[in-house]
């Protein structure tokens, strides 16, 4: 299985001017129709219900203190460990969500089942680290 990095790389390499914010929400709307599309996930790393939306840690942390996200940050990422149907998953993600901007997808976000779910009982600037399961994700967005 390919990582959360992969996945980035894919995403910066076809649209590489992002914030690291969109390529959190990107990232997160692939692994979401993944489950849905091809039934797994394109990446094991959790996924957290941040205050602005949907966060991977792990890529947060390589990308902590750039606005822009940096493609040489994700070391050896290679999209190329994901298949046919992954990269398919990906295009279509970026077709449809690729061209809005990070604000948009995070109250996007904000406002699906996933997050909500996740985000329960926290106030909302209150920091948390819910993960937002492949369960919810697939649920919600199976449903749509």
């Amino acid at each position: 299985m390919a990582s959360v990095f992969d996945v980035a790389a894919s995403i910066l390499d076809k649209t590489p001017s992002v914030s690291h914010m969109k390529l959190q929400k990107l990232v997160y709307y692939a692994q979401a129709w993944s489950l849905v599309w091809d039934d797994e996930p394109l990446f094991p790393e959790k996924i957290e219900a941040w205050v602005n939306g949907p966060v991977v840690p792990q890529l947060f942390a390589v990308l902590q203190g750039s606005f822009k996200a940096d493609r040489h940050k994700l070391g050896d990422a290679d999209p190329d460990r994901l298949g046919p149907p992954q990269k398919d998953t990906i295009d279509k993600v970026l077709e449809f969500y690729g061209h809005r901007d990070a604000q948009w997808l995070s109250d996007l976000s904000h406002g699906e089942g996933p997050w909500r779910e996740a985000r329960k009982g926290l106030l909302p600037n209150e920091r948390g680290s819910r993960e937002i399961t492949h369960a919810l994700m697939a649920e919600y967005y199976g449903g749509l």
